[in-house]
């Protein structure tokens, strides 16, 4: 049920933690007569991404590292160039491991950060597109309308017949749905009714005219909660082209591209003063893929923004423009930076861990020492006895040789025969056996 809090392992907890603290802005917003659902996802998404501020600086110094290592790691590959082999594939990466060591990096120095920063991120996608899960005020705005549409329209025929239903089919089919649990049904309705445009509020009323009232303040309370510098921030910008296009207000049909071309002007920018990552040499595709990638996310950005509700477009360009302040920053605080001195201090901190490491395998020996000196004693028996069988075996060869002053052509059957009989004659246990 995608209006219920998502249920995620690792995003569901993390997306409960954030509508909570949305849930607080919104309220104080509403306390100081400001209600705006809009303003409230601009704030809280920078709060976010101060929080993310430290990450995103360490993440920028291995960038930054990187790009002083790279000439070395690319003469590595150049040596190792077409060799396959296991043995060379292990010394390559040796080789490469050293060069980390060297600048007290780690070869994964980027990746803890973005592993980090990756489920907060997708945990304000869940809650800003679901805001009526995490934020009661809003849900509320809904009823009584919800429990009188269900009252004359169980099954959420009509519904499910408009554009804003086309991702809750799974929903409308759900056995709690067509069962008739009550807050299961209720969440299905609000999650259609809170992607409704004007337009598939206008039908709705047509449709259930006994419902106009209601439907008039529930959709009040909405438009106070949804209006962003006179945009309705539940409308996608594709709606609010087709509604101009067929109203014939082509004011508002250039008002629909405002905030998809915004979007893609503020995804270039950010990746413009994202610092650019470290060329392999000989590595031009590599090079032409990256090139490709900062052309088509500023477009894919556009594209998302001109189908998903606008109030997901205002969070992607205000994500856009908070990055990119923050990379001016940042660039200017990296420029700064001694790397020399940066790589000594990392060197220092490597060598306080290998140094704990050290006295913790320390105290893992002490604990065995016992176990150890045991297994030692044992095993000097087991020698002892082994020495003691191998003399004794090696005296009876001897006197097997000897053949009793009766002399064999070397290496002949005759000659193993006698010794074979005389090896047994001397064996105790084989002369008690013949007795």
């Amino acid at each position: 049920m995608l209006l219920t809090k998502y249920n995620g392992m690792i995003i569901g907890p993390i997306a409960s933690l954030l509508g909570f603290f949305m849930n607080g802005i919104f309220s104080v917003l509403n306390t100081i007569g400001l209600p705006s659902i809009g303003l409230a996802i601009i704030i809280m998404t920078i709060l976010i991404y101060m929080a993310m501020l430290p990450l995103t600086i360490k993440q920028q110094k291995f960038s930054k590292l990187q790009r002083k290592m790279q000439p070395e790691l690319n003469k590595i590959n150049k040596k190792y160039q077409g060799r396959k082999d296991p043995d060379s594939m292990e010394r390559q990466q040796a080789e490469i491991k050293e060069v980390y060591g060297k600048y007290g990096v780690s070869a994964t120095g980027s990746c803890v950060q973005l592993i980090i920063q990756m489920p907060i991120l997708l945990a304000m996608y869940r809650v800003f597109y679901n805001i009526p899960a995490y934020v009661p005020m809003v849900k509320q705005a809904f009823f009584p309308l919800v429990d009188k549409l269900i009252a004359a329209d169980p099954t959420g025929a009509f519904l499910q017949e408009t554009n804003a239903a086309r991702f809750y089919a799974r929903q409308f089919a759900n056995e709690s749905f067509t069962s008739g649990v009550v807050e299961y049904v209720q969440n299905t309705f609000i999650d259609v009714l809170n992607k409704f445009s004007s337009t598939e509020w206008a039908a709705l009323s047509e449709q259930f005219s006994d419902l106009a009232g209601d439907i008039t303040n529930t959709v009040t309370k909405l438009t106070r909660y949804n209006n962003f510098l006179g945009l309705n921030i539940a409308n996608s910008p594709s709606a609010v082209f087709r509604e101009a296009m067929a109203n014939k207000t082509y004011a508002f049909v250039l008002i629909s591209f405002i905030i998809p071309v915004l979007a893609a002007v503020t995804q270039y920018l950010n990746v413009a003063l994202m610092p650019q990552a470290p060329q392999n040499d000989g590595n031009d595709q590599m090079a032409n893929t990256m090139k490709s990638m900062n052309i088509m996310m500023p477009l894919m950005s556009a594209v998302f923004c001109w189908s998903l509700p606008s109030g997901m477009g205002i969070y992607w360009i205000a994500g856009a423009v908070i990055r990119s302040i923050q990379q001016v920053l940042i660039n200017k605080h990296i420029d700064k930076m001694d790397v020399d001195a940066m790589i000594e201090k990392n060197l220092e901190k490597m060598k306080e861990k290998e140094e704990k490491e050290g006295k913790k395998d320390k105290n893992r020996v002490s604990s065995s020492t016992m176990n150890t000196y045991s297994s030692m004693n044992t095993r000097r028996m087991k020698d002892r006895s082994s020495t003691a069988v191998s003399e004794e075996q090696e005296r009876k060869a001897q006197q097997a040789r000897q053949t009793n002053g009766k002399k064999y052509k070397a290496g002949s059957l005759a000659e193993k025969a006698n010794m074979v009989s005389s090896f047994n004659e001397a064996d105790p246990r084989t002369s008690k056996k013949k007795g």
